[in-house]
């Protein structure tokens, strides 16, 4: 099968024709999911990425990676979750379909009943590593079919993007490091002529342009902190782990 779609220049969002398209991987993604006022936005990024290299759109658990990963690194569910935690629940733990653990919009009150229930269904896991946290290594992942997860470092231009979906920074704007977000990187091109990543958001359809927006180099060169790579599925099929 085609791994990617080369278009040609194209325009994106209110009819801008000022975004040239040259790779673009939404294709393999269905709808733009909401992860509301939790802090589970790796936990969206990485199951998202993990469906879209499965055949087909079927979205997967992210309450169950965001579960294992927390809890492979001693973290409370009421804080991000880390990529290196992350990859390894992947690998491990794997991830029902969303089905099997629905997302829950809050947590219980009582926390020690935060556990997938007793039967998940079957369980997929996937290889993943840290990848260079560089634009050149990104498009080059994009060019081979490869969506990247993105960590970032955000400012207020995240917050305020344009109707058309681009976001460049305001004159003197800096990196917000206190300010971590994690989104999908599935398409570059140029925007008036300047390198541009699209990344796909957890923040539902309303944000950015039907929850996508692209990332000039400007913005995304000095906020990129992390990225990561999904690999090969793991063969052995993962067995539903309740405690």
């Amino acid at each position: 099968g085609r791994l990617f779609a080369r278009r040609a220049p194209q325009p994106f969002g209110c009819g801008v024709s000022e975004i040239s398209i040259s790779v673009d991987l939404r294709w393999r993604f269905g709808p733009v999911r909401n992860q509301g006022s939790r802090p589970t936005c790796l936990a969206f990024a990485a199951s998202d990425t993990h469906a879209a290299l499965r055949p087909g759109w079927v979205p997967l658990s992210c309450e169950f990676a965001f579960h294992h990963a927390q809890r492979r690194a001693g973290r409370p569910p009421d804080q991000g979750a880390m990529l290196s935690s992350m990859l390894e629940a992947l690998r491990h733990d794997g991830q029902p379909e969303e089905a099997g653990w629905p997302y829950l919009a809050r947590l219980p009150a009582d926390l020690r009943t935060w556990l997938p229930p007793p039967t998940v269904g079957a369980t997929f896991r996937r290889n993943g590593h840290m990848a260079a946290a560089s634009i050149a290594a990104v498009l080059q992942s994009l060019n081979l079919g490869r969506p990247v997860v993105l960590l970032l470092h955000l400012s207020a231009s995240f917050y305020r993007v344009r109707p058309d979906g681009i976001v460049e920074p305001a004159p003197g704007e800096a990196p917000e490091t206190q300010r971590r977000h994690a989104v999908i990187a599935l398409a570059h091109g140029s925007v008036r002529g300047e390198t541009a990543v699209l990344v796909r958001n957890s923040w539902g359809e309303r944000w950015a342009a039907g929850g996508y927006a692209w990332l000039t180099e400007r913005f995304l060169a000095p906020r990129l902190f992390a990225a990561a790579l999904l690999a090969e599925e793991v063969d052995v099929p993962g067995r539903p782990d309740a405690t």
